[in-house]
């Protein structure tokens, strides 16, 4: 049985639902600092999220979702993130996801100077986290 005591508050809010709300013992992200893992009594801080897999570990196992962008407030009992899109495995159309990191490979490979290169990486890397979250 896992050790209740190492448990924080976890709460995933997106523009439109409550993604997630509940206990974890861990949760692993990307920032644009670099990937990060907390436990309880983390330093308090805040972070901006990068497109990558969220990996919420607690007495279930660990749950994975395709985290895109937002923003991170670190408590030492609690976790808030606000994440403009984030998604489960089965919530993704994997076919589609292939379909977008093809074209944003595409755009990138090609640099035509009309492209938004930043907006093309950015695809590139929701798409990636995507694919990476259903495999």
């Amino acid at each position: 049985m896992a050790d209740e005591s190492r448990n924080f508050a976890l709460r995933i809010i997106t523009p439109d639902r409550t993604f997630f709300k509940g206990e974890a013992s861990m949760v692993e992200f990307n920032t644009t600092e670099g990937q990060i893992g907390v436990y309880k009594d983390h330093i308090p801080m805040t972070v901006i999220i990068k497109p990558g897999v969220l990996k919420i570990t607690s007495q279930e196992g660990v749950k994975k979702a395709a985290l895109h962008s937002g923003f991170v407030e670190i408590l030492q009992d609690s976790i808030t993130i606000l994440a403009e899109v984030i998604e489960w495995p089965e919530e993704i159309d994997e076919k589609r996801a292939e379909a977008a990191k093809e074209r944003a490979e595409k755009l990138i490979r090609e640099h035509n100077p009309q492209t938004d290169m930043v907006r093309a990486e950015a695809a590139l890397q929701r798409a990636i986290a995507r694919i990476n979250v259903i495999h």
